[in-house]
């Protein structure tokens, strides 16, 4: 627990910042407003280092994805590989919209939470979860109906554009899994929740790697799928790391409360608008 000193230091560095309204939930330092409000109270060098080395590794893992599936499918033929290669940007296109608005809606928890204003971060936390999935559904469906068009801007071979169709098809079908995972993460990071935000990005990743090889080249009891195996092998890896998020948040609550059905996002249509403007403004 804080000191007496300690705790005043906090006291007037909250009033300094105007967040005299929300002290009561950081006094104790063992309590949930803690976790909130650890940003205020924990050594820079230490803070610094223990949000961002996960952050880190997590984007690196993230872009595992790719490496491992060009590792077993250029294993399948060089039309495979050139296909996987042409579709890349269409998932890079899905992976920007969904980081980019993940961080505008890990920005607006952030401060929301800071001022002691529970119940804005939690309608910021169910408006950017609703709106991630619209964007996943919105970008899978753009996506896959121009995917042919778009690799045929880059090569007339008929083995390359009917490989890239099959992989462009099935792995943007997980667009939405892919939006709602991004913005899940960011509410993670949000709460100063770093090393879960690494473990469930490296759990997918592992998924993916074991899944790839058994899934293309059909070992065990999975058939052989070809590219079709390695589309899937990475949707799935990406809805596990989803699950385990959910799994976490059931036995280890964030601070900020939501869910798809949610009613907290009732709180006037003018407060709405507010938080769909800054989960934007900083997003795009």
């Amino acid at each position: 627990s804080m000191d007496r000193h300690e705790e005043r230091r906090v006291r007037d560095m909250a009033e300094g910042f105007g967040l005299n309204n929300g002290y009561g939930k950081i006094k104790n330092s063992e309590g949930k407003g803690a976790e909130q409000d650890f940003m205020r109270i924990r050594p820079v060098l230490p803070l610094v280092l223990s949000m961002s080395l996960p952050m880190v590794l997590s984007m690196a893992v993230n872009a595992l994805y790719n490496i491992v599936d060009s590792f077993f499918v250029a294993k399948i033929s060089e039309e495979a590989m050139t296909a996987l290669s042409i579709v890349y940007p269409l998932q890079n296109l899905v992976n920007a919209a969904a980081i980019g608005f993940g961080v505008g809606a890990g920005a607006a928890i952030s401060v929301y939470l800071g001022a002691g204003k529970a119940d804005e971060a939690d309608r910021a936390a169910v408006t950017s979860l609703r709106l991630s999935l619209l964007h996943g559904i919105v970008l899978a469906a753009v996506c896959i109906i121009g995917a042919k068009s778009f690799i045929s801007c880059f090569t007339s071979d008929p083995d390359i554009i009917s490989s890239g169709v099959i992989y462009a098809f099935i792995v943007l079908l997980f667009s939405p899994v892919i939006t709602v995972t991004m913005v899940t993460e960011k509410l993670f990071q949000s709460a100063g929740r770093m090393t879960e935000t690494m473990l469930s990005m490296l759990a997918g990743c592992i998924t993916n790697i074991i899944l790839d090889p058994l899934m293309i080249f059909g070992i065990g009891i999975f058939p052989e799928m070809g590219i079709s195996g390695a589309a899937l092998a990475t949707g799935i890896g990406q809805a596990v790391s989803l699950i385990i998020y959910a799994v976490i948040n059931v036995y280890r609550p964030l601070p900020v409360r939501f869910s798809f059905l949610s009613e907290r996002v009732s709180g006037g249509e003018m407060g709405n608008d507010r938080i769909i403007f800054r989960l934007y403004a900083v997003g795009v």
